[in-house]
């Protein structure tokens, strides 16, 4: 049978729970959140036959970069070109007519003047003239139709961008119905669109008229790959609805992209971060429990017991939790093992890699 003291010997001889403690330390941790996104290019069109005919020549490389003004495709132009000198002899036969109407007008008038004609015949005269300068309206327009249709026979880069692949080669017969024959896209500058929780922003916003966070931020990209973007990019559109399905506000930052490293469509990672960070009072996010009453943390206390400290959270960033109240600086606080420990309990705390 044990006695009191025995018992005593037993619990002291009990092993501590071995456990990984941090000191609670000032950091400068800038305000980030990340989101997902999509890049969007800064300008696309679908090229596509205003004519028909049959393709030529086609002078460009899939997946090249073109400048703007660019001839992409050339239609044969025979027909076009041939209608553009009909047009202009007609005019030409037009304007003709017109002057003569213009010189018997002014003799009809001339001679009204001098009471040596009939004014029926000025009136007349004067009705010929105008019919005449109406064709010449009309068979100007002709014209510019004509060389409209010519032009349209040469398909140009409306922007400078990098081009897809051809639908069509040389010897195919294209027309306004035949569709896209390539795609143009600029992918300098590009932009990335990704959606904010409703609340966030708000909360953000708030942050903002209260003085406490910048509204300008930095935004980067982290891609696929995990790799980050070297060019920061800029805010330059928020959506004025929300969207009701996610109840979420679209938000686009525009990125420049020289060497067309970022492509359209691609999905990414966007971080907006604060311009201003500041020291404040920091330790590992994973030493943070919730409970129903709120965040604590267990505290290494004097003696190496644990204790449990409630603590608030402001907010989280770059894997720390920033501690507003319930911490000083250069107390211990338990990161990993937590699970063998209750409040009370001696522990053997040692720093990470000890």
């Amino acid at each position: 049978m044990l006695s009191a003291g025995s018992t005593a010997f037993s619990q002291e001889a009990a092993p501590r729970a071995a456990v990984v403690a941090v000191e609670a330390t000032t950091r400068t941790l800038a305000e980030t959140s990340v989101f997902n996104g999509r890049l969007d290019a800064n300008r696309r069109v679908a090229l596509a036959a205003r004519v028909s005919g049959m393709i030529e020549m086609t002078e460009f490389t899939p997946g090249a970069q073109v400048t703007e003004g660019q001839p992409l495709f050339v239609i044969e132009d025979d027909l076009y070109a041939a209608a553009v000198r009909e047009a202009e002899g007609a005019l030409r036969a037009a304007e003709a007519q017109r002057d003569l109407a213009r010189i018997e007008r002014d003799r009809q008038a001339e001679l009204v003047s001098r009471d040596a004609g009939a004014r029926a015949r000025l009136d007349q005269a004067e009705a010929a003239l105008a019919t005449a300068e109406a064709d010449v309206l009309r068979l100007a327009a002709v014209l510019d139709r004509a060389g409209t249709n010519l032009s349209y026979t040469q398909i140009k880069a409306p922007f400078a961008g990098r081009i897809g692949d051809r639908a069509v080669d040389a010897g195919a017969l294209v027309g306004p119905e035949t569709g896209a024959l390539a795609m143009l896209v600029q992918l300098d500058p590009i932009h990335a669109e990704f959606a904010v929780p409703t609340a966030v922003l708000r909360d953000f916003l708030e942050r903002v008229e209260r003085g406490e966070i910048s509204k300008t931020a930095a935004v980067t990209l982290t891609l696929a790959n995990g790799s980050i973007y070297e060019q920061p990019g800029d805010i330059d559109f928020v959506d004025s609805r929300v969207n009701s399905g996610t109840d979420s506000v679209t938000l686009r930052a525009r990125f420049a992209n020289p060497e067309g490293r970022l492509l359209d469509g691609e999905l990414v990672r966007v971080t907006l971060t604060s311009d201003t960070p500041e020291a404040e009072l920091a330790i590992p996010a994973q030493a943070v429990q919730r409970d129903i009453q709120g965040a604590f943390v267990l505290v290494v206390g004097e003696g190496d017991v644990a204790q449990q400290r409630r603590v608030t959270v402001r907010r989280n960033a770059e894997g720390f939790a920033v501690i507003a109240e319930g911490l000083s600086e250069g107390e211990r606080v338990i990161t990993e093992g937590v699970n063998k420990v209750r409040p009370g309990a001696a522990v053997d705390a040692i720093a990470p890699g000890g």
